[in-house]
């Protein structure tokens, strides 16, 4: 077995075969699969048909990808709640700390979550160490959306 690389609770991922940007992404060791934010999915002609990201944010290029059937499936996912739901799984090069891994990322609207990209368990076994002291979290962002949070719940919005 190679060594692990270490990282922290969020890290800047490079996905090679959609972009150049550095995405950021967030470490999730209580899930098992990876999620990554598609805008479009359509399945035609045998194929899979994939915008990823939204026209909201700044890793959003419009770029359709096409996926070949040996590379993407269909699976159930269940979140944290016990909600499933259907989500189609595609696979996809990605780069953490210079080290490039392929894994398996379901597709999913995560328009309203900070980190457009998570890694789970599955990409995590046997590559990483996480250790939470360490990585590039998006500190202003997650302070805002918490203080946002406690406002809310001071005026007794509803959540």
């Amino acid at each position: 077995m190679s060594s692990l690389t270490i990282i922290g609770r969020a890290e800047r991922a490079i996905l090679p075969e959609l972009s150049t940007k550095r995405i950021p992404v967030k470490i999730d060791t209580g899930a098992d699969a990876c999620s990554i934010w598609a805008h479009m999915t359509e399945e035609k002609n045998g194929k899979l048909h994939v915008i990823f990201f939204g026209p909201d944010s700044k890793y959003y290029d419009g770029k359709e990808h096409v996926f070949n059937p040996r590379d993407y499936s269909l699976t159930r996912v269940a979140n944290s709640f016990g909600h499933k739901e259907l989500r189609y799984k595609v696979k996809l090069k990605i780069t953490v700390k210079d080290r490039t891994i392929r894994g398996s990322f379901t597709l999913s609207d995560r328009s309203k979550k900070l980190y457009p990209i998570l890694i789970g368990r599955s990409l995590l076994r046997n590559k990483f160490l996480v250790d939470v002291s360490k990585g590039n979290p998006l500190i202003t962002e997650e302070r805002k959306r918490a203080q946002r949070l406690k406002t809310e719940l001071e005026n007794g919005e509803q959540i």
